[in-house]
């Protein structure tokens, strides 16, 4: 279980979270919802280990973070990819900074290839892929090992809607595997709707948790259950609303 309990940042006399508290079960996947400049990247560095300086506590399971003990994969909007490494050992990084063995790995990592559509690409750099294969190859680097915890900071919206759609499926389908507990931060409705278990709407700044809203229609494509997908469209609008006028 992912708690997170009372969770305040500011930078200076700016404030960017305020008394922020949720639970996330393990194996679940939320979204995250909130105007521009809500603190919601903010958020995900403090579970990634990048800001250190909040209040509050942040537990996964019972523990702190110990992400020398834990796997944590952040899965960024500028896919994270290294362009002086080869897209197989952009894949394998995350195992080389742990320093597990590869080649104990090697089913996985074919598999991952194989499933993502980027076994053709493994001598590629990152300079010669186009925004989707980008993804995709951020998404084997992220799944090569067991995750405690996956983080994701708007992963989809550089790339266009054909593309977009097509590569939310293909992590959906990837993520039902092995469910790790994930935490997804984007500005899309839909596709908080489409990837969320729950939804977490934030305020304007200084971000807080104005609600958090069950999702019936999980994983569904949109044209199924239109008239649920209507509701919590209309519920998730009427509360970033609310959150505006907070």
């Amino acid at each position: 279980m992912l708690n997170i309990k009372n969770l305040c940042l500011s930078y200076g006399e700016i404030s960017a979270l305020d008394n922020i508290s949720f639970l996330i079960n393990n194996g679940e996947i939320y979204t995250m919802l909130g105007p521009s400049g809500c603190g919601k990247t903010s958020m995900l560095n403090i579970l990634a280990g990048n800001v250190t300086h909040h209040t509050g506590k942040v537990t996964l399971n019972g523990n702190t973070i110990d992400h020398k003990k834990m796997s944590v994969g952040f899965i960024t909007q500028d896919y994270g990819l290294l362009p002086w490494r080869t897209v197989y050992n952009n894949v394998v990084l995350p195992l080389n900074i742990k320093r597990l063995n590869v080649k104990d790995y090697a089913d996985k990592i074919d598999y991952l290839f194989e499933k993502l559509g980027i076994t053709e690409l493994k001598n590629h750099y990152p300079l010669s892929l186009s925004g989707g294969q980008k993804q995709r190859v951020a998404i084997a680097a992220a799944f090569v090992m067991n995750l405690d915890l996956l983080l994701m900071d708007e992963p989809f919206s550089a790339l266009d809607q054909m593309t977009r759609e097509a590569t939310q499926e293909l992590f959906f389908r990837i993520w039902e595997e092995t469910h790790p507990t994930t935490i997804l931060v984007t500005h899309s409705i839909k596709e908080a709707v489409f990837l969320g278990q729950k939804i977490i709407v934030l305020t304007r700044a200084p971000g807080r948790v104005v609600g958090i809203l069950d999702n019936p229609v999980f994983g569904l494509p949109d044209d199924y259950a239109q008239t649920e997908v209507s509701d919590i469209t209309r519920k998730i609008k009427q509360i970033l609303k609310s959150g505006l006028d907070a």
